[in-house]
């Protein structure tokens, strides 16, 4: 007998299924399943319900100082059911990191940085020595149900004058192990192409649409390495943040038809309270703003990030898959959102979380 299900559920195409739900997993999905559960709830009232969504880039490490944040504050209180913290940690702090992330309510998942001590200072990668490749090998073994990837800040004031000697070297830690490179891209040195040339299809730019000099914005529209990086493979990630998110950018990308593939937030605890990043529904509604569909939204949020992080279970409404289920409401109203450059855009398109649901367990957002 399920443990929940749930009736009535209306999907994002307008249709309404009950699903039932037990032990963590989908297991029935159908038009009049029997009400014979633990537990039901009618949803015929709750607005849509889709696959749980995935914020693939936050900062939620809670022992680090410098970006840090609690994951169900930017999980599942915000209708998210699964938070990727962006490299907060490195292989001498991951196994701390992985024993905390054990007791929130959201799934938790980590990109591992290159640095051994993760972002403990600015410039994690000035100093050469802190990237091991063995003990970074070694890391992935041991927490392969946790590390979904790696990460590289190379931006200048990360790197130094190591230019792309790290990125090399993220890309020695990467052979054999079937993962991801997550590249945060910002000021140059090393240039933009210099760092794309190194990428590989499934690696991950994040800051897409920075409005720094070293982005993907030339003098009035994209510059071509950025398209033959789509072209090739790379997969595009909005990673917001305070700094890396910027209306212009994005808007021309979009008359380009070069959209981002993954929304996320790069949220932490400053941005979440101060902005402007505030949520990934914030950031959603942003990307809404500039002529992305509700349809494409939802699914740079779910079965996007399910497969640019390998997550098998997540991000499809299918028999077998995790029971994690975002349900929101869409409505009409008005808003001004802030870029991290302080530009504004009004919406007029609302997405509101209602309930997270995780492994069949309901939170209320």
């Amino acid at each position: 007998m399920p443990g929940l299900l749930l009736k009535n559920a209306k999907l994002i195409d307008g249709s309404q299924v009950d699903i039932a739900i037990a032990d963590g997993k989908i297991t029935a999905i159908g038009t009049a399943l029997p009400e014979t559960a633990a537990e039901t709830v009618d949803l015929s009232e709750a607005g849509f319900l889709t696959p749980g969504w995935i914020d693939s880039h936050v900062h939620c490490f809670e022992a680090m100082d410098l970006y840090t944040d609690f994951p169900d504050e930017i999980g599942v209180k915000k209708g998210v059911t699964t938070v990727v913290d962006a490299g907060s940690a490195g292989c001498s702090n991951i196994g701390e990191f992985y024993q905390m992330a054990k007791n929130a309510s959201t799934n938790t998942l980590a990109f591992l940085n290159i640095s051994r001590n993760g972002i403990v200072a600015q410039n994690e990668l000035e100093d050469l020595s802190n990237i091991d490749v063995m003990a970074a090998k070694e890391a992935v073994e041991k927490f392969s149900d946790f590390i979904v990837g790696f990460k590289a800040r190379m931006s200048k004031t990360v790197v130094g004058p190591n230019g792309i000697k790290p990125l090399l070297l993220a890309k020695e830690i990467q052979e054999g192990t079937g993962l991801p490179i997550m590249v945060h891209i910002g000021s140059e040195p090393p240039v933009l192409f210099e760092i794309l040339d190194v990428m590989d299809a499934g690696d991950i730019l994040t800051h897409c649409f920075n409005g720094k000099p070293n982005g993907i914005l030339g003098n009035s529209a994209i510059k071509p390495e950025a398209h033959l990086a789509k072209e090739k493979g790379i997969v595009f990630d909005i990673g917001h943040g305070t700094d890396s998110f910027n209306f212009n950018v994005a808007k021309t990308a979009f008359s380009e038809n070069l959209k981002a593939d993954l929304i996320s937030t790069d949220i932490y605890i400053r941005n979440r309270l101060n902005g402007p990043v505030y949520d990934l529904p914030t950031t959603m509604e942003k990307l809404m703003a500039i002529g992305y569909s509700l349809e494409e939204v939802i699914e740079k949020v779910t079965s996007a990030p399910a497969k640019a992080l390998g997550l098998a279970s997540k991000g499809r409404l299918e028999v077998g898959a995790d029971a994690d289920f975002t349900i929101f409401k869409v409505e009409s109203g008005t808003k001004t959102l802030t870029d991290s450059n302080g530009f504004t855009q009004t919406v007029e398109t609302l997405v509101i979380p209602q309930k997270a649901i995780v492994g069949g367990t309901i939170y209320e957002c």
